[in-house]
């Protein structure tokens, strides 16, 4: 038995917010996650929180109230709810503290993910070579993927439409209307094989996770869902990542496998004793990608698996049953929290119309970022 458990949680609605700050959608996360948990701010020992453009989260005690716990902050791309989360669990594990919170929450601009090298870097090699934007680093990702593993765009619009119709049955969503595969073809094309509604968006949100020691799980909720691991990694020398200046000879597994590895490692488990996957889809090929890199299948069956409808709610294999970052869009420091919010939901059997059925057990996530960093856990009931 894993000596963490997630005792409660608590989100703020992805989208766009006028008038609310990024902070005040955390601490409204916050707020709910307590009351999920039935405790007040001021039972919370310690907190690590992330945020990459809606200030730091550690002044938010302002707005939550002033006890005197150590909070620390924590930014790592979009692998920064995954790392904050990280940070928690280890510190419930070294018996430092038995309760503490997690908590991720942005505000971007509309185009915030496009990638200023200039002035940082003295001259614009990575902007003058044409991949200055992000969208194109993925598209040629993707498509060398394609080539080398006989991947058809159609399955790039099946993990859409998927996401999509995921997406339209939960109430926190961003994108909550359905579309076709078709209606995702035809939609404009941004970077070639990846069209507008293969990608996710920069928006807004919040999530907070509070966790216990495992022996103390009961004194909060009648259902805790425990952290069997929880893991973070970085590339290898070989991997080809955004802001890379060139692509190696020698290949290497991107960072992800590492993670995958290592948090199967310290589970005790193997990839088919997954019942449910949260990964990460900053657009529709990284979920194809990361299937594989996670060790779900081999590269090149997801044409198979996605042509079965496999990965749908229903499937054998559901892969990201809140919509993913495709239907939800991507507050960088709520993101990979959100994803472990939705397995505790899925867990718990509180999903509503998208339950996976036959009761789930055991639940995966996964979160990639620039540049090159990849977040693992693995919950179970």
């Amino acid at each position: 038995m894993s000596e963490v458990a997630i005792v409660g949680i608590g989100m703020h609605e992805f989208g766009r917010h006028e008038g609310v700050s990024g902070m005040e959608q955390g601490a409204i996360a916050v707020r709910r996650a307590c009351a999920d948990a039935g405790v007040e701010w001021k039972d919370i020992q310690f907190a690590f929180g992330g945020s990459s453009a809606a200030g730091a989260p550690d002044t938010m005690v302002s707005q939550l109230g002033l006890t005197g716990l150590q909070f620390i902050n924590v930014q790592n791309g979009c692998a920064t709810g995954g790392s904050a989360l990280f940070s928690a669990y280890n510190t419930i594990m070294s018996g430092a503290y038995d309760l503490g919170i997690a908590i991720g929450f942005d505000k971007h601009e509309r185009g915030a993910f496009r990638v200023e090298t200039k002035a940082r870097e003295g001259r614009d090699w990575y902007g003058g070579s044409g991949m200055a934007l992000t969208t194109q680093f993925f598209g040629m990702k993707i498509n060398r993927y394609m080539q080398e593993n006989n991947i058809s765009q159609r399955s790039l619009a099946r993990v859409a439409a998927k996401a999509m119709r995921n997406g339209s049955m939960n109430p926190m969503a961003w994108r909550r209307k359905a579309l076709t595969e078709e209606e995702v073809l035809q939609s404009q094309m941004l970077s070639y094989p990846l069209t507008q509604y293969m990608f996710c968006s920069p928006g807004e949100g919040g999530v907070a996770l509070i966790l216990a020691r495992a022996d103390q799980a009961h004194k909060y909720t009648k259902n805790p869902i425990y952290l069997q691991s929880a893991v973070v990694r970085s590339r290898r020398f070989g991997s080809f990542e955004v802001l890379a200046p060139s692509l190696s000879l020698e290949y290497g597994e991107g960072p992800t496998v590492d993670a995958s590895k290592a948090a199967f490692e310290q589970a005790g488990i193997g990839p088919k004793d997954i019942d449910l996957a949260q990964l990460q889809d900053t657009e529709s090929g990284a979920e194809v990608m990361h299937m594989a890199e996670n060790g779900f299948c081999e590269h090149g069956e997801q044409e198979s698996m996605l042509e079965k409808g496999e990965t749908e709610i229903g499937g054998r294999f559901p892969v990201n049953t809140d919509g993913g970052c495709l239907a939800n869009g991507e507050p960088v420091g709520a993101s990979g929290l959100r994803q472990v919010y939705e397995n505790v939901l899925q867990l718990r059997g509180d999903a509503g119309p998208r339950q996976v059925p036959n009761d789930p057990k055991v639940a995966y996530t996964h979160v990639y970022g620039a540049p090159g960093i990849s977040g693992v856990t693995i919950l179970s009931r």
